[in-house]
C-alpha cells in the first residue's frame, strides 16, 4: 500500500474515531437510555484499537477527556475493560495507567477536575479488572506521597480490591502473599494520613476487607489498635468509621460469639501452664535421649587431657594410685572403665588405668598396636581417642539390656519414631490452641478499651456518630462483651434527645435487645422479656428509670408489647406465678411504665393494685406500697392547664379505698422507725393531692393523726417518769417523720394551689366566657371600641390570669402559714429544730427540719425572706455535707421562685462550688448551671468559681462544668464578655489557682472564641492588662492565654500596636515561648502577603528578649529608613499602626483612644497625657467580697435591683 493510502486509510480513522469521542463528551451518554449508543461506540472504539493500530490515539484522548470531562469516568472504565476482556487489549490498561503515573503530583494538586476524573477511573477500574491493573501498580505508587488526597484514595482503593478479588484466600504462593501484606502495609500507614478524607477511607476499606473475610488473622491485632487509635481522632468521619470498621470486627470475628475477656482469661491460664508442662516433659526426655557427638567430645576434653598427660609423663608414678585390673576382667570391660573415667573428667585415673591395659592386655585389641616410633605421648592420645570413640561400646552403654547383636540403631529409631511424632503432633496442637486462645484474649481486652473511648462520643453533636455509637453497643451487647451494658444504659438518657434519628435509634437498639427474645412460644418470650427488663430496674437511679417508663411507653403506644407480657406481669404482681419480692415490685414498676401509655392497663384493675400493696399486713412492704403509688399516679391525665381547660380533671372522691388505705398506712407507719416509710409517704401525699377531690383535708387529717400520735408518746413519757423535774422528750424518728411528714403537705398544697386550683379556675373561667359569648346578642358585641381593642390584644384574658395568679399568691401569703392554718402550727417547732443544731444535732432530724424549712420558704415570699439568713446559716456552717446539698437545691429553687430575694444572697451560693465535700460540688455545680442558663442569676466574675470545676478530681464533677460551658457558649457573647473578669480572679495570687490548672481551665474556655472580633478586642484587653498585672506569676498567665487565642492576621495588627504594652516582659523565657508559639500558629496557614508583619513581630520579640526595649528603638530606626521603598507602600495600614505605637510609646503606658476618636479631636492625644486613665477590670472591684455567713443583722444583704424574668432574646440584646 502506497504512503497516500496510508494517509488516507489515517484520515478516515481518525474521522470516525473523533466523532465517537465527541459523541462521548455528551454530559448525556452516561444516561440509561443512551446505552445502547455507548456499547455502540465503545465496539467501533475497540475495532479501531485491534485492527487499526489505535492505541497511542485512544490512550492520549482518554487521558485529555478524563481530565476536562467529569462524567466520563464510569463510562470510559466500561470501555477499556471491555477491550482488555473481550478484544484482548491488555497493553492499554497499562498505557493509561503509566500516563496517569507519570502525571506530575504538584500539577494535580492545581487541577482538582483531572486529579478527581483520575482518582474516579482507577477506583472503578480497579473493581472491574483488578488482575490486568496489579501488573501496573508500581508505576502509581509515586501518587501515594503527592498533594492530590483524591489521587491517594484512589490508589489505596485500587489496592484494596485486589486485596478482595485477586490476593484473597489460602493458597496463595510466597510472591503473591508478600504482594499482599505489601498492600495492607500501605493501607495500615495511610490509617495516620494527614488528611482525614484519607484516613477515613483507608478505614472503609479494611471495614470491606474484613467483612469479606478477606484479612489475614495475623493482622487482627494491628488493624483493631488503628481502629482504636482513631477514635481519637479530631475528625467526626474518621470517628465514625473507626466505629464501623470495629462493629465489623465484632461480626465477623473468627473467635468466638461471647467475647467476655473475664470468660476467657481462665480457659487461657489453664491451657497455657498445661502448654508449659508439655515443653517442660519434651526438654527432659530431649535432654535424656540427647547424645553428643564423640568427636566434639573429645575436641573439648583434649586440652586438659593433655596437659595431665604431659605432667603424668613427667611425674614419678610411685605418687599415685594404679588402677587395679582384676584378672576376669576383659577388653571390652576395661575401655568402658577407661571411656567412663574420661566422660567424667577423671583424666588422671583414666591414663594410669590405660598404662596398666597396656601392660594387661599386650595383644588385645586395641592396646596392641602402640607404635613405638611415635611419642609416647602422642601413642597414649591415639590410644585413648580410639577407645574413646568406639561406635560398638557407646550402643552398649546406651542399650545394657540389649545385645548389639540383635538390634541395631536402624531398629532403635524405628521404634521411637511414631512415639515422638505423636508427641510432637499433640505439642503443636497445644500451640494452636493457646495461640488461638491469646488472640481472643487480646481482641476482647481491645474491644473493652474501644467501649471506654466510644461511650464518651455518645453525647457529641453530630447525630451520626451518635447513631453509630448505639448501634455499636447494641452488637457489642450480642456479642457478650461485659462492658457493654455500662453504654446501653448510658444511652437511656439519649430517648429525650430533640434529634428525631437519635431517639429512633434509641428505640430501635432497645427494640432489639428486649422485644426479641428467644423463646418457643409466647409464654417463653415473655417470660425473657420481663425477666431482661426487671434486670435493668436493679440498683438503677431515677433518672435511669424515668428514661425506661419513656421507652416503655413508646412500646405500648405502638402496641409493641404483646398481651402476654401484660398478663405475666399482673400475675406476678398478684403472685399467681412464684416470684421473689424484687421480682414482685420489678413487676409493679412495669406495669405503671405501661399506664404511661394506656392508662386503662392499670386504670381498669386499680383495686387490684390497691390489695397488692396497700392491704394491711405487718411488716408493712413500703417499697411494694410505693411502687404501686407511682403505678396507679400515672392513670391520671398530666395534661398542662393551658393544654386541657375545657377537660375536667380526672379525681376520684375522698371515700375512695385508695385514700383511705394511704391514710391508715401513713399513720400507722409514723410511729415505727421504718426509714422506707419517709419514701413511701413522699409518694403517698403527692398521690392524694394528684387524685382525690379535697385532698387538703385528707392531709389535714393525717397530720393531726400522726401529731396526736407523738403528743401521746409524750405523754406516756412524762407518765412514765412520774414526778421527776426531767422534761419528757420524743423520740428523734418520731420528731423527724413528723417534720417530713409536713413539708411534703405544705409542698404539694403549693403544687395543688398554682396548678390545679389555679387551672380549675381558668378552665370554669373559659366555659363561663363562651357561655356568656353564647347567649349575648349580636348588637352588644361591638358597644364599646375599647373593649373589642382589649380583646383583639389579648388584655381581658392576660388580666383575668393575672387575677386569678394574685388570688392564688394572696392564699400563699395570708392564709398557709398564719392564723389557725395546720401548716402554720408546726412553724414554731420547725424553726426550734433549726436554729438550736446543738440541741438537736440528730444528722437525720437535722436534714428534714432543714429540707421542710426550704419547703415552707417556697410558699410565702414574707416567711421565706424571714429565714433566707437561718438558712444560709446553715448552708455555711453545718458540717453535714448531706444538710448543705439539700440546702443547696432548696436555695436554687427559691432563687427561682423569689429572685429578688436570693439576689443579694447569690455569692454565698457560688461558695459552695468549692465546698470540700464532693456531694456539695456537683450539688451546687447543677443548681448554678441551671440558674445561670435560665437567667435566674446575675452572671458576674464570680462565675470564675464554676471554672474552677473544669480540674476538679472528680469526672463527672469536670463533664458537669465543661457542659455547663458549651450551653453558655451558645448563649451570644456570653463567655466572651466574662473571660477578662476569669483571668483576672483565677490568676489572683491571693485566691486564683496554680499555674497549670490555670492553663487546663484556660485551654478549654478560650477554644469557645472563635470570631475573629471577638479575638481581636480580647488580644487588646489582654495586652492592656500587662500593665496593671502585679506578679510575674500573672505576666505569664496572660501570655498563656495570648497564645491559645485564635489569631488572624488582625490579631497580630493589634498585638504589634500594644506591644509596648508587653515588651518588658519578654526577658521571662516561658513568656518569649507562649509568643514564640503564636508565631509558629500564624505561619502555618500565613498568606504570602501575611508573612512580612509575622516576621516584623518575630524580628520585634527576639530584639526585645535578648537586648530588651532599647534594641526595638534601633529596630525602628533602622526601618525608618527602607518605610521610603516601594515595598514600604504596600502596607500602608502597618505603618500606621507603628506610628500609633510609637506614640503611645511616649504617653508613659497610656492606654490608646480608638482610632475614630482620634481622627476626629486632633488634640486627643494632649488630653490623654493629662489625664492617664487606668484599666480597671470588674473583678478588681469585687475581689475582697466576704463569703463568710456571719449571720448578724448588719452583715445580712440587702434588696438590690430587682431581677426581671426576661426572655433570652431580650437578655441577649
Amino acid at each position: 500500500m502506497c504512503p497516500d493510502q496510508d494517509q488516507g486509510s489515517n484520515l478516515q480513522l481518525s474521522l470516525v474515531t473523533g466523532c465517537c469521542y465527541r459523541l462521548l463528551e455528551n454530559p448525556t451518554i452516561s444516561h440509561q437510555k443512551n446505552r445502547p449508543t455507548r456499547e455502540a461506540i465503545t465496539h467501533l472504539l475497540g475495532v479501531a484499537l485491534t485492527h487499526y493500530n489505535h492505541m497511542l490515539s485512544a490512550t492520549v484522548k482518554i487521558i485529555q477527556m478524563l481530565q476536562h470531562f467529569e462524567h466520563l469516568a464510569p463510562v470510559l472504565v466500561a470501555a477499556v475493560s471491555l477491550w482488555a476482556t473481550d478484544y484482548g487489549m491488555k497493553s492499554i490498561v497499562g498505557e493509561i495507567v503509566r500516563e496517569i503515573g507519570q502525571k506530575c503530583p504538584q500539577e494535580l494538586s492545581r487541577d482538582p477536575t483531572g486529579a478527581k476524573g483520575f482518582a474516579a477511573f482507577l477506583t472503578e477500574l480497579a473493581e472491574r479488572i483488578p488482575a490486568i491493573l496489579m501488573s501496573s501498580m508500581c508505576i502509581l505508587l509515586d501518587h501515594l506521597d503527592g498533594e492530590n488526597y483524591m489521587m491517594r484514595n484512589a490508589v489505596l482503593a485500587a489496592m484494596a480490591e485486589m486485596v478482595l478479588q485477586v490476593l484473597n484466600g489460602d493458597q496463595l504462593e510466597e510472591a503473591a502473599r508478600d504482594t499482599r501484606d505489601q498492600f495492607l502495609d500501605t493501607l495500615q500507614a495511610h490509617g495516620h494520613d494527614v488528611n482525614s478524607f484519607v484516613r477515613s477511607r483507608v478505614l472503609q476499606l479494611f471495614t470491606r476487607i474484613v467483612q469479606q473475610k478477606a484479612l489475614p488473622l495475623t493482622r487482627f491485632q494491628t488493624v483493631v489498635a488503628l481502629a482504636v487509635g482513631r477514635l481519637a481522632d479530631k475528625s467526626v468521619l474518621v470517628c465514625k468509621n473507626a466505629i464501623q470498621l470495629l462493629a465489623s470486627f465484632l461480626t465477623n470475628n473468627p473467635f468466638s460469639c461471647k467475647l467476655s475477656d473475664t470468660d476467657l482469661a481462665g480457659p487461657l491460664q489453664k491451657e497455657t501452664q498445661k502448654l508449659q508442662e508439655m515443653r517442660a516433659e519434651r526438654q527432659t526426655a530431649a535432654a535424656a535421649s540427647a547424645v553428643l557427638d564423640p568427636e566434639e567430645e573429645w575436641e573439648a576434653m583434649l586440652p586438659e587431657l593433655t596437659s595431665t598427660l604431659q605432667q603424668l609423663l613427667k611425674l614419678p608414678q610411685e605418687e599415685e594410685i594404679p588402677e587395679k585390673i582384676a584378672s576376669t576382667e576383659t577388653t571390652e570391660e576395661v575401655k568402658g572403665r577407661i571411656r567412663r573415667l574420661l566422660a567424667k573428667a577423671s583424666y588422671k585415673q583414666a591414663i594410669i588405668l590405660t598404662q596398666e591395659a597396656l601392660g594387661h592386655f599386650q595383644e588385645s585389641e586395641p592396646f596392641n598396636h602402640m607404635d613405638s616410633e611415635e611419642v609416647e605421648e602422642t601413642r597414649f592420645l591415639n590410644l585413648l581417642e580410639t577407645i574413646f570413640k568406639d561406635p560398638s561400646a557407646s550402643i552398649q552403654e546406651k542399650n545394657p539390656q540389649v545385645s548389639a547383636e540383635n538390634m541395631g540403631p536402624e531398629q532403635t529409631d524405628y521404634k521411637d519414631k511414631p512415639e515422638k511424632s505423636k508427641g510432637k503432633d499433640e505439642l503443636v496442637k497445644q500451640e494452636m490452641l493457646v495461640q488461638y486462645l491469646q488472640d481472643a484474649y487480646s481482641f476482647s481486652l481491645k474491644i473493652a478499651e474501644a467501649i471506654g473511648i466510644i461511650s464518651k462520643m455518645m453525647y457529641e453533636n453530630t447525630t451520626t456518630v451518635v447513631q453509630e455509637v448505639i448501634e455499636f453497643f447494641v452488637m457489642a451487647f450480642q456479642f457478650g462483651v461485659p462492658q457493654a451494658l455500662f453504654g446501653v444504659r448510658r444511652m437511656l438518657p439519649l430517648i429525650w434527645s430533640k434529634e428525631p434519628g437519635i431517639r429512633e435509634a434509641v428505640l430501635n437498639a432497645y427494640r432489639q435487645l428486649y422485644l426479641n427474645p428467644k423463646g418457643d412460644s409466647a409464654r417463653a418470650k415473655a417470660h425473657v422479656l420481663v425477666q431482661n427488663l426487671s434486670l435493668l430496674l436493679v440498683d438503677a437511679s431515677v433518672g435511669t428509670i424515668q428514661c425506661l417508663e419513656e421507652i416503655i411507653c413508646e412500646f405500648v403506644q405502638k402496641d409493641e408489647l404483646k398481651p402476654a407480657v401484660t398478663q405475666l406481669l399482673w400475675e406476678r404482681a398478684t403472685e399467681k406465678v412464684p416470684c421473689s419480692p424484687l421480682e414482685r415490685c420489678s413487676s409493679v414498676m412495669l406495669l405503671g411504665m405501661m399506664a404511661r401509655g394506656k392508662p386503662e392497663i392499670v386504670g381498669s384493675n386499680l383495686d387490684t393494685l390497691v390489695s397488692i400493696g396497700l392491704e394491711e399486713k405487718f411488716p408493712q412492704d413500703y417499697r411494694l406500697a410505693q411502687q404501686v403509688c407511682h403505678a396507679i399516679a400515672n392513670i391520671s391525665d398530666r395534661r398542662k392547664p393551658s393544654l386541657g381547660k375545657r377537660h375536667h380533671p380526672f379525681r376520684l372522691p375522698q371515700q375512695h379505698r385508695l385514700f383511705e388505705r394511704l391514710q391508715e398506712m401513713v399513720t400507722k407507719g409514723f410511729v415505727h422507725p421504718d426509714p422506707l416509710w419517709i419514701p413511701f409517704k413522699e409518694v403517698a401525699v403527692t398521690l392524694i393531692y394528684q387524685l382525690a377531690e379535697g385532698p387538703e383535708v385528707i392531709c389535714a387529717q393525717i397530720l393531726q393523726g400522726c401529731a396526736k400520735q407523738a403528743l401521746e408518746k409524750l405523754v406516756e413519757k412524762s407518765t412514765s417518769q412520774g414526778d421527776t423535774k426531767e422534761t419528757p422528750t420524743l423520740s428523734t424518728f418520731l420528731l423527724m417523720n413528723l417534720l417530713s411528714l409536713a413539708g411534703d403537705v405544705a409542698l404539694q398544697q403549693l403544687v395543688h394551689l398554682e396548678q390545679s386550683v389555679s387551672g380549675e379556675l381558668c378552665r370554669r373561667r373559659v366555659l363561663r366566657e363562651e357561655q356568656e359569648n353564647k347567649t349575648k346578642e349580636p348588637k352588644e358585641k361591638n358597644v364599646s371600641t375599647e373593649t373589642t381593642m382589649e380583646e383583639e390584644m389579648g388584655l381581658v384574658g392576660a388580666t383575668a390570669d393575672d387575677t386569678e395568679a394574685e388570688l392564688i399568691r394572696g392564699i400563699c401569703e395570708m392564709e398557709l402559714l398564719c392564723g389557725e392554718q395546720i401548716l402554720a402550727a408546726f412553724v414554731p417547732l420547725l424553726l426550734k429544730v433549726c436554729n438550736n443544731p446543738g440541741l438537736y444535732s440528730n444528722p437525720e432530724l437535722c436534714v428534714a427540719a432543714s429540707l421542710t424549712l426550704g419547703k415552707f420558704c417556697m410558699i410565702s415570699a414574707t416567711f421565706c425572706d424571714s429565714q433566707l439568713r437561718l438558712l444560709f446559716t446553715m448552708l455555711e456552717k453545718s458540717s453535714l455535707p448531706i444538710l448543705r446539698s439539700n440546702i443547696m437545691i432548696a436555695t436554687g429553687d427559691l432563687a427561682i421562685r423569689f429572685p429578688n430575694l436570693v439576689d443579694p444572697w447569690t455569692p454565698h451560693l457560688y461558695a459552695r462550688l468549692r465546698d470540700p465535700a464532693q456531694q456539695v460540688r456537683k450539688t451546687a455545680g447543677l443548681v448554678m448551671t441551671h440558674l445561670i442558663l435560665k437567667d435566674m442569676v446575675k452572671v458576674k466574675g464570680q462565675v470564675s468559681e464554676m471554672a474552677v470545676l473544669l480540674i476538679d478530681p472528680v469526672p463527672q464533677i469536670t463533664a458537669l462544668a465543661k457542659n455547663f460551658f458549651n450551653e453558655l457558649s451558645h448563649k451570644g457573647n456570653a463567655i466572651y464578655n466574662l473571660l477578662p473578669d476569669i483571668i483576672s480572679r483565677l490568676s489572683d495570687p491571693e485566691g486564683g489557682v496554680e499555674e497549670e490548672p490555670f492553663h487546663t481551665i484556660m485551654k478549654q474556655l478560650l477554644s469557645y472564641i472563635t470570631k475573629d472580633k471577638q479575638t481581636e478586642s480580647l488580644v487588646e484587653k489582654l495586652c492592656q492588662r500587662f500593665r496593671t498585672a502585679r506578679t510575674e506569676r500573672q505576666y505569664r498567665d496572660l501570655a498563656y492565654c495570648l497564645s491559645q487565642l485564635p489569631l488572624t492576621e488582625r490579631g497580630l495588627r493589634k498585638m504589634l500596636d500594644n506591644f509596648e504594652c508587653f515588651g518588658d516582659k519578654l526577658s521571662d523565657e516561658s513568656i518569649f515561648s507562649a509568643f514564640l508559639s503564636v508565631v509558629g500558629k500564624l505561619r502555618r496557614g500565613a498568606k504570602p502577603e501575611g508573612k512580612a508583619i509575622i516576621d516584623e513581630f518575630e524580628q520585634k520579640l527576639r530584639a526585645c528578649h535578648t537586648r530588651g526595649l532599647d534594641a526595638i528603638e534601633e529596630l525602628e530606626i533602622g526601618q525608618g529608613d527602607s518605610q521610603k521603598t516601594p515595598a514600604a507602600k504596600k502596607q500602608p495600614s502597618v505603618s500606621r499602626h507603628q506610628h500609633l505605637a510609637s506614640i503611645a510609646s511616649d504617653n508613659d503606658f497610656v492606654t490608646p483612644e480608638p482610632r475614630r476618636t482620634a481622627r476626629r479631636n486632633p488634640n486627643t492625644q494632649h488630653r490623654l497625657r493629662k489625664e492617664k486613665p487606668k484599666i480597671v477590670f470588674s473583678s478588681d472591684e469585687s475581689s475582697e467580697e466576704e463569703l463568710s455567713a456571719e449571720m448578724t443583722e448588719d452583715e445580712t444583704p440587702k434588696k438590690t435591683t430587682p431581677i426581671r424574668r426576661a426572655s433570652t432574646r431580650r437578655h441577649r440584646s
